[in-house]
């Protein structure tokens, strides 16, 4: 890459669209990018691995006002470490709490799985025998509402 990728180039290599990535710019979540000769954007593999940090963030859920701050510390220097590492821990502290409730959530997904498993076992034992009798005792075909 020695003359850098194009803002499509690099859009594609971290997986964002062109539009996603000139909105990152314009949010100031990315540093001006150095321009060739004629004036175009050229990304490096530092800004590809800041694109790809900033991709990590938001599949956190980071808000992108604390990936604003977050970027502004960073270009504002060493001086700024303390306040992004608090920024870091308490952003972890909201995705432990999300892994939690996603765990919550699966073991939901687990339970009616399970249930639903045991279901269609038992169906598929019964080969339809009960689908019959069900049949006719509501005297139709059990997908339609019964003639009056």
């Amino acid at each position: 890459m020695a003359n850098g990728l194009t803002v499509g180039e690099a859009a594609e290599t971290v997986g964002l669209s062109v539009h996603t990535l000139r909105w990152y710019e314009q949010e100031g979540l990315v540093a001006p990018i150095e321009r060739d000769s004629a004036g175009r954007r050229r990304y490096c593999d530092d800004d590809l691995g800041w694109l790809r940090l900033l991709i990590r963030l938001r599949g956190t859920g980071m808000p992108v006002r604390d990936m604003r701050r977050y970027a502004e510390m960073v270009r504002d220097g060493d001086h700024t470490v303390g306040d992004r590492l608090q920024l870091f821990v308490e952003h972890r502290e909201r995705v432990l709490a999300r892994i939690d409730e996603l765990q919550q959530d699966l073991s939901m997904l687990d339970i009616k799985i399970a249930l639903y498993g045991e279901m269609d076992r038992a169906q598929q034992e019964r080969q339809g025998d009960d689908f019959q009798r069900v049949r006719h005792e509501l005297g139709h075909d059990g997908l339609t509402a019964p003639a009056r």
